[in-house]
């Protein structure tokens, strides 16, 4: 069938990036629930584990049938979807109560995340798009993860090996600025966003790891709270200054045209939206509460558009397949 041939075709030049739209849909997902929107938050739930699975198989096909290809891409950044993409659906698993699951989606998510990240950083080049801070994005996602399952089952150990990756994280993200390209600020084609989006995660990051201690567990001391209570606020003020600039380069270069990687602009945004809330409520700075929502329609509304253009992108496709 003509039709069937061109959707295949289609899929089959899907670039490993494709991950992010399982990153964004988790993510709003997860920020609608913090604003109490739990049946829209569930959709885009349903609609991320779909899309998860999908991509899954097609990776594990990928691994077993096109290795050489499988090796090509996964030496991408692009490559570091699969892992923070599996993150982020596990936190919002985590949120519905649904530990055991969430626990699985931490060990897969850990499993991949030093082979990925080992293939990615060796390819590094010296002038990088923005995709190159997902080193940072996946290491921060095992650390949210961690700390939300730390913080449901009361287990120290998660919430020392979160903290762990959260300071890694942001020496990646060191690493990673230090490779990008800054004119990807005004030409990128929507994954320069990820440069704000790993702020955000590291935000949220913190902020779970302050919301998972407890008389009971006793995590930090005095001193490692504060600490940890300060550099949370500066990497979600930094976030909020770096969504402005990505968002005034939007308005003097406007790039309007369909691109996968815009699946990484809406990421950022819900990520953004999250920290924001979690932040909040972590350190209970309420006046953060209201941008907070408003910020997770803004990624919403963002979702909704690149739905739009990747449904016209698909459909594109089929008609130049007849």
């Amino acid at each position: 069938m003509p039709g069937f041939s061109g959707l295949r075709t289609w899929w089959a030049g899907r670039p490993p990036a494709a991950g992010a739209a399982v990153m964004a849909s988790g993510i709003v997902s997860v920020g609608l629930q913090l604003t109490g929107s739990e049946t829209m938050s569930l959709v885009f739930l349903s609609l991320a584990c779909l899309a998860w699975v999908t991509l899954a198989a097609d990776f594990a096909v990928r691994l077993v049938r096109q290795r050489p290809r499988w090796l090509a891409e996964a030496k991408s950044p692009g490559a570091l979807t699969a892992v923070a993409a599996t993150a982020v659906l596990g936190t919002r698993i985590s949120q519905l109560g649904r530990q055991t699951l969430a626990e699985a989606a931490l060990a897969l998510a850990v499993l991949l995340w030093p082979v990925l990240l080992l293939l990615v950083v060796r390819h590094w080049e010296r002038r990088m798009p923005g995709a190159v801070f997902l080193c940072c994005v996946a290491t921060q996602g095992l650390a949210v993860l961690a700390a939300a399952l730390a913080a449901a089952e009361t287990t120290a150990w998660l919430a020392h090996a979160a903290l762990v990756l959260f300071w890694l994280g942001l020496v990646l993200y060191c690493l990673a600025l230090a490779r990008f390209d800054p004119r990807q600020v005004l030409e990128g084609a929507g994954d320069h966003w990820i440069a704000g989006g790993a702020l955000a995660i590291s935000a949220l990051a913190g902020a779970k790891l302050l919301a998972a201690d407890s008389a009971r567990l006793y995590l930090w001391n005095d001193d490692d709270r504060g600490v940890l209570r300060n550099v949370t606020v500066a990497l979600l003020a930094l976030d909020l200054a770096c969504c402005v600039v990505l968002l005034a380069a939007e308005v003097a270069r406007p790039r309007l045209r369909f691109d996968v990687r815009r699946w990484s602009t809406v990421f950022p945004l819900g990520m953004t939206a999250a920290a924001t809330l979690s932040v909040a409520a972590a350190l209970d700075i309420g006046r953060l509460r209201t941008p907070g929502q408003a910020l997770v329609w803004l990624a919403v509304a963002a979702w909704l558009a690149v739905a739009a253009g990747a449904v016209l992108a698909a459909r594109a496709a089929l008609v130049r397949a007849r």
